[in-house]
């Protein structure tokens, strides 16, 4: 087997790894040049050079973004990092590397990750969630990546919050609408959440860290979070039936919403038969669990883009 490498492009930093089959072999970061599309590329040049250098090996890359390349145009596109938007980044790493590189969205990645060798690992069908600074989600059945023809399948965070009970929906998102699920249940959709009802600041670690204690406005706003989240994770149940939904970035970290939400999302989930209120519950068998490779995931899935072979065939994305 070919040895695989794996840039996750984020915000901050791009973080690239290297796998010898499931083995990490090598890992290097640095920090992202934010604002400055011509030093991105420079520095994904760089950590792959510099991994090739480390292991004496070449290998394939696969490369997971916080976007998506447009099928029709090949250029960058819904990328909360603003300076790729627009920018064939695929065909000048690919001129630059002097090899075939695969994109995909970063939360793509990380489904894919989970799916292979991770918390979902032997399902037919996982849905990953990204929940931190935004909401995103992945898709993949039977190893295989579901992006769609419009590159967005799971973007389950820029549909509005299902079944309102009593929030404003009238949030503006950053990607120009109203009330999406991304401002509910993001680290700081939590945080304004919990300031609106209790007039204090809190980060969502503080937030947890207040309700341990037993602050009934920290327990309260979690509670909050909780049914919302519940309500929003129906949905993909209805829609996608999923045997397993893995949870990764910061609200991952919230250990009660693995108790919780499964048991708030039962009256959401459709029933096919019998009384909603009697319905035998115990016979939904979805889990909710957290992402076995944590924060590493999305740069592991961007190295499960290619498969075995490393033949440059179709792969796990459709």
């Amino acid at each position: 087997m070919p040895l695989r490498i794996g840039i996750d492009l984020g915000g901050t930093k791009v973080e690239g790894i290297v796998l010898d089959s499931s083995r990490e072999a090598a890992r290097l970061r640095v920090d992202t040049p934010r604002d400055d599309y011509g030093a991105t590329l420079g520095a994904i040049v760089a950590l792959v050079d510099a991994l090739e250098r480390q292991t004496g090996r070449g290998a394939t890359i696969g490369i997971g973004i916080p976007g998506t390349i447009s099928a029709s145009t090949g250029l960058v596109k819904n990328a909360n990092s603003a300076w790729l938007i627009g920018e064939p980044l695929q065909a000048d790493l690919e001129r630059r590397l002097e090899r075939p590189v695969r994109v995909a969205n970063d939360a793509n990645c990380f489904a894919m990750s989970e799916a292979t060798d991770g918390a979902g690992a032997g399902a037919e069908v996982v849905f990953g969630v990204i929940a931190g600074t935004g909401v995103g989600g992945g898709i993949v059945v039977n190893g295989c990546i579901i992006s769609g023809p419009n590159g967005i399948a799971g973007e389950w965070g820029h549909n509005p919050l299902p079944w309102p009970d009593g929030e404003d929906n009238g949030r503006l998102c950053y990607c120009g609408k109203h009330g999406c699920i991304e401002t509910f249940l993001s680290g700081p959709g939590l945080s304004a959440d919990h300031e609106r009802v209790a007039g204090v600041r809190l980060s969502p670690v503080q937030i947890v860290e207040a309700a341990d204690r037993g602050t009934a406005a920290a327990e309260q706003t979690l509670r909050r979070y909780e049914r919302r989240m519940a309500r929003a994770l129906a949905t993909i149940i209805n829609v996608l039936d999923p045997d397993v939904i893995v949870l990764g970035g910061g609200m991952s970290n919230i250990t009660r919403l693995y108790t919780n939400v499964p048991r708030l999302w039962d009256r959401f989930v459709f029933a096919a038969e019998g009384d909603l209120q009697a319905r035998d519950q115990s016979r939904l068998r979805t889990r909710l669990v957290p992402a076995h490779h944590g924060a590493t995931s999305g740069v592991r899935g961007a190295a499960w883009l290619w498969p075995d072979d490393g033949d440059g065939g179709s792969g796990p994305i459709r």
